[in-house]
């Protein structure tokens, strides 16, 4: 099966008619991931973010539903295709820091990319990055790069950091590297804030779902700056978003336009139009090996203001019989004043309203990877400890215990300041957060100011 950029798989036979439906797919197995990791704790608000080498994807799960965009664009073109809304910014483990001409600190979007990477790499990059003041500040381990399969170089990570930062700002390379991750923070944080608070909701009443092999070390920050009460960091958060492409579904996208003013829209053609793309579906699924009992179906449209330009795409309600009636129309005009207030602070009782397009999503099932959760163990996990290290938090060195990921199991219990090192990422636990494992061994983290049950039960009444 072949991943989609609306966040389901497709057959190769009609990916090959369809290419233009994978063109931004790439990340969209994250947020699939996300949903499987959030229901672990049945939480269905959820912020995926994926942090790697030279870019960070951001996505916003309202009731167990990413958000969709018909706006996308790849080379400058508009894609109208529906695909999962995942905002992209140049901030990564590659990103490059420099000082401008006014001499302010900046950090990406340029990225060293893998070749020639970091100035830690050793390969002959000479441009301090995110991943070499990771290392000065003690996040990184030199020795544990890769599970080890790649050292570390911390003097040509301190080198490039002096030379091209500290030298020109008047600052330690410790100072200097703690203002590079700062700022990177700070830039990611702000990628959160433009599917949450931009989009009208409050990022305190999600928890955020990081992965990327770079995502666990700035987790705890970008927490703290939007408030956010929880961090999931899943078991080989480095191939998250692959791992999500096993849980997703079949999934199709049909359109119909039918401009029209909503109040006076013919019915009978409404439920024509909604029979004609159900059929089409069903038949796309059938040639997919999806019985028509295992099809579950979504009906949407987009309506805007009559004389305006940008649409909301809403929910089509229905009766029980599967047709839409007069009293459903009604309560979709509620619901899309509702929903236009919460993207745009405002709506326009008594506005006339124009019906553009309606939509349906078809979804086929299809068989997903079976876990086994794990048995609970006890709070101590002094058997996971492999060695302390000096970490830079808040400007201060500390001596901080490092632990074997890989050994941690359900309900161990690490109290920050730690690192939790696995072979292909790390987790920062900052003095004033607590991490555990779920049952299913995903690291949860949270701040130890509160108890984890009460965030969860909060988190679970929105």
């Amino acid at each position: 099966l072949i991943m989609q950029s609306n966040g389901g798989v497709m057959s190769p036979e009609l990916s090959s008619r369809f290419a233009v439906n994978t063109l931004l797919s790439g990340p969209a197995g994250g947020p699939v991931n996300g949903l499987f990791i959030g229901g672990i704790h049945g939480l269905d608000n959820l912020i995926t973010v994926d942090m790697g080498g030279t870019s960070f994807d951001v996505c916003l799960i309202k009731d167990s539903r990413p958000a969709i965009t018909t706006e996308g664009e790849t080379g400058g073109y508009r894609v109208a295709l529906p695909t999962l809304y995942i905002e992209t910014i140049g901030a990564g483990g590659g990103s490059i820091a420099s000082v401008d001409a006014t001499g302010m600190l900046q950090v990406g979007p340029q990225s060293a990319g893998a070749d020639p990477g970091p100035a830690c790499y050793g390969k002959s990059g000479t441009e301090p990055t995110v991943t070499d003041a990771d290392l000065i500040l003690g996040y990184l381990s030199p020795d544990y790069f890769h599970g080890g399969a790649m050292k570390l170089n911390k003097s040509a990570a301190a080198k490039a950091i002096e030379e091209r930062i500290a030298g020109k700002l008047g600052m330690s390379v410790n100072e200097a590297a703690e203002g590079i991750y700062k700022m990177i923070n700070i830039n990611m944080a702000l990628g959160v804030n433009l599917v949450s608070v931009a989009k009208g909701h409050n990022p305190r009443d999600f928890a955020l779902v990081v992965a990327g092999g770079a995502g666990p070390i700035h987790a705890a920050m970008i927490a703290r700056d939007q408030e956010i009460p929880l961090i999931i960091v899943p078991r080989g958060s480095s191939v998250f978003c692959a791992s999500g492409m096993l849980m997703s579904d079949l999934k199709h996208d049909y359109v119909h336009t039918y401009t029209t003013e909503l109040d006076k829209v013919d019915m009978n053609r409404v439920n024509e139009i909604c029979s004609k793309l159900l059929d089409e579906a069903k038949s796309t699924l059938k040639t997919e090996g999806i019985p028509e009992d295992s099809i579950r179906v979504d009906f949407t449209v987009d309506i805007r203001y009559l004389g305006q330009f940008n649409e909301v795409n809403v929910a089509l309600p229905m009766s029980s019989e599967g047709k839409v009636g007069e009293e459903d129309v009604k309560n979709l005009v509620e619901l899309f004043h509702q929903t236009h207030d919460t993207l745009y602070g405002y709506s326009m009782a008594g506005a006339e309203l124009e019906l553009i397009n309606i939509r349906l999503q078809a979804i086929g099932n299809t068989e997903k990877p079976k876990f086994k959760p794990s048995p609970r163990q006890a709070p101590d996990a002094s058997k996971t400890l492999k060695n302390n290290r000096q970490v830079f938090f808040e400007g201060k060195e500390v001596n901080t215990p490092v632990y074997d990921g890989l050994m941690l199991k359900h309900g161990n219990m690490i109290f920050g300041p730690a690192i939790v090192e696995e072979p292909t990422t790390t987790i920062v636990v900052p003095p004033d957060f607590d991490l555990t494992c779920d049952s299913y061994d995903n690291y949860v983290m949270y701040r130890n100011d509160q108890k984890l049950e009460d965030i969860i039960a909060k988190l679970k009444k929105g």
